[in-house]
């Protein structure tokens, strides 16, 4: 990997996920019950710009034949496809982008469930660190909760109204659903080898026809992001462009081009997540994620005026130390234990041998 490669990847990640960050909260704080259609726009993105890496004119359907069996790609599909529906829904219940963004990070916590259900063992410091961070997005939801003038009580619950409640429910289902899908595309590439620009293409390609039930929903939700002003363009940028360009523009209505800002920026995002994961070590991507969720959380509240309480920001340096820690200690603190426990053993043997 050339010098460069860190620095587009890390501009990748920084860049697209952050603006997405900000197109999202630009449309949601307008019409936050608009989740399907951001979905939507980003399958279609998403599977456009992979589909050239997986065609084949002699294939079937113009595809190439996939490395994995196909009926594991539909499965992971309709997984990612039900996570992501989720995590925009949420946004209809009235849940804060930075508050999305901290109870996004609880991932640890449901990994560290489905991973015991299916026998694996974690070490102390790890189970301390999802501790933390479960504490640390219970502080910030009861400050959310609070700011908001709601009861975190259960009673009373109803999923058809904008309740906190519910878009906490609709998050944790979102968090176990996609800890499943990712130990069941971890054993995807254990057997088959990670063909991640494959799982790319056929995670949104094979979603798209799920959509068609919803068209009604769909066209609803444009229609009201249609009704937004129109885009403004600086006096200074537009003098520079094509007048056809600015004329379009100009006609533009800003919650659409949010929509298309964010599709693309998703798509970068993504991509310089799946290069990261690529060509570094698992606590590098870790540690990146974790503090560009930071920034992207200090930057809602930054552009947006998000009013957040000294409680809701301890608890979120409670989700986002905790995340690091268990990152830490998953990649280089239990290798590195095993590391000593594997020389001093070498070392009692070699002394035996040579008594």
């Amino acid at each position: 990997m050339s010098a460069l490669a860190p620095v587009g990847i890390v501009a990748l990640i920084f860049g697209g996920c952050c603006s997405n960050v900000f197109a999202l909260e630009a449309i949601v704080k307008r019409e936050p019950d608009s989740g399907l259609l951001i979905t939507l726009t980003q399958f279609i993105l998403t599977t456009l710009s992979c589909l050239p890496s997986q065609l084949n004119p002699s294939g079937r359907l113009f595809l190439k034949k996939p490395a994995v069996p196909f009926h594991k790609w539909a499965l992971s599909a309709a997984m990612f496809f039900a996570v992501n529906m989720l995590n925009n829904w949420a946004f209809a219940f009235d849940i804060s982008v930075p508050v999305h963004i901290i109870l996004r990070s609880f991932g640890s916590v449901s990994t560290m469930v489905t991973g015991w259900l299916r026998g694996k063992r974690y070490s102390r410091v790890q189970v301390f660190s999802v501790a933390l961070l479960t504490v640390g997005v219970v502080v910030a939801a009861w400050a959310d909760a609070k700011g908001k003038g709601k009861s975190m009580s259960t009673s009373n619950l109803d999923l058809t109204s904008p309740s906190f409640e519910a878009g906490l429910l609709v998050l944790l289902l979102a968090q176990l659903l996609s800890a499943y899908m990712g130990v069941y595309v971890q054993e995807i590439y254990e057997a088959h080898g990670k063909h991640w620009h494959e799982n790319l293409f056929y995670s949104h390609f094979l979603s798209l026809p799920l959509f068609l039930p919803l068209s009604g929903t769909l066209q609803r939700q444009y229609h009201r992001l249609t009704l937004s002003p129109p885009l403004q363009v600086p006096s200074s940028i537009a003098a520079s462009l094509p007048t056809t360009l600015q004329k379009t523009l100009a006609s533009t209505p800003t919650s659409v081009a949010m929509l298309m800002l964010n599709a693309v920026t998703q798509l970068l995002c993504i991509s310089g997540v799946n290069l990261l994961s690529a060509n570094t070590s698992a606590v590098t991507v870790t540690i990146v994620l974790n503090v560009r969720k930071l920034v992207s959380f200090m930057f809602s509240i930054w552009l947006f005026g998000n009013k957040l309480s000294g409680q809701m920001l301890f608890g979120a340096a409670l989700v986002f130390g905790a995340g690091a820690l268990y990152g830490w200690e998953t990649s280089v603190g239990i290798k590195r234990r095993e590391g000593g426990s594997k020389g001093r053993e070498s070392a009692n043997g070699k002394v035996k041998k040579e008594l």
